[in-house]
């Protein structure tokens, strides 16, 4: 079985703000996308940036086999939103924005403005898969791309630039511990009895204070000493698979020329250790071909195939 995780990078049909701008141009995006899943042939893919619902739905439609799709019914303002394409029918166990009770609401922008929920919806489904119930969350936390009012991607001094950084930061961390919240949902039944799946693009790299949050108790990730031994803490974690993709491949995007691994999958404990390989873009292709993207997202629009590198796991069944 392998499960997945992938940034579409604004994946609309042609003709609106953000997409395309015609239909040749959809196509070959279209074609570029379905040719990586083709070849990762996932049993469950969780996708981020899905401008349209009905996109997904072509997509899916350039995939061999029967798929289905399911899409989170809380999109940001672009109109972009999280999904999952799974080979099997799955159950929708959740889709939500809000954050927890008692986190209060955070500061988004200069004026004072604050929000209480996600910017894009967190999605929970479960699948049966080969005899396995697999309950999977995904979710597109708060980007590290800062924007600024009217629509700018410079600021007017660095001033303006750290504050707006500070809310990005806020938001990211509110949202994450609203996924956080959700994992909790889904792992009431033990993680050491469960088989769950947290994925989608965080934003941030794996040691990352963000990043940490979805973790639970500290002190068992893969590679530290403590991974080895069970404790009482097992039903709770979540490991973050990202020590397990060999290091040439451990980046899923490149920005202004660096290497970052933002997009993750996190499992429980019953997963971990039924992991086999884990990896980012096609596997055995050690040569990850992204393209360097800069601070205005609108320099790629109607690019084909996507910015970020798939992210995934080979699970024993």
């Amino acid at each position: 079985m392998l499960l997945g995780t992938w940034n579409l990078e604004n994946l609309y049909r042609p003709g609106g703000p953000y997409g395309p701008k015609d239909k040749a141009a959809y196509e070959t995006k279209l074609a570029a996308l379905a040719a990586v899943i083709t070849e990762l042939d996932p049993t469950l893919l969780g996708v981020q940036e899905v401008g349209d619902a009905e996109a997904l739905e072509d997509l899916a439609g350039m995939l061999g086999g029967r798929w289905h799709v399911t899409v989170s019914r809380h999109p940001d303002d672009r109109g972009i939103r999280v999904g999952f394409l799974s080979r099997s029918l799955s159950r929708v166990l959740a889709d939500t924005n809000g954050f927890p009770g008692r986190l209060l609401p955070v500061q988004a922008d200069d004026e004072g403005t604050t929000t209480a929920h996600a910017g894009r919806g967190l999605l929970a489904v479960e699948v049966a898969v080969g005899g396995v119930t697999l309950k999977a969350a995904v979710a597109h936390l708060k980007s590290k791309l800062l924007s600024y009012p009217g629509r700018r991607f410079q600021p007017r001094d660095e001033g303006e630039r750290a504050r707006c950084a500070a809310y990005a930061l806020y938001r990211r961390a509110a949202e994450a511990t609203a996924l956080r919240a959700l994992a909790d949902e889904l792992l009431a039944g033990g993680g050491d009895r469960d088989d769950v799946a947290v994925l989608g693009d965080m934003n941030d790299e794996v040691q990352a204070a963000t990043t940490q949050i979805l973790l639970g108790p500290p002190g068992s990730e893969i590679g530290t000493p403590g991974y080895e031994h069970p404790d009482r803490g097992d039903a709770q974690r979540l490991w973050d698979v990202a020590p397990l993709v060999p290091a040439e491949q451990r980046y899923s995007r490149v920005t202004s020329g660096r290497r970052e691994l933002i997009d993750h999958i996190l499992v429980s404990h019953r997963l971990v250790h039924r992991l086999t390989a884990a990896g980012t873009g096609l596997p055995g292709d050690n040569a990850l071909r992204l393209p360097s993207v800069g601070t205005d997202p609108g320099e790629r629009r109607g690019a084909p195939g996507s910015d970020h590198a798939p992210v995934w796991v080979r699970l024993d069944s």
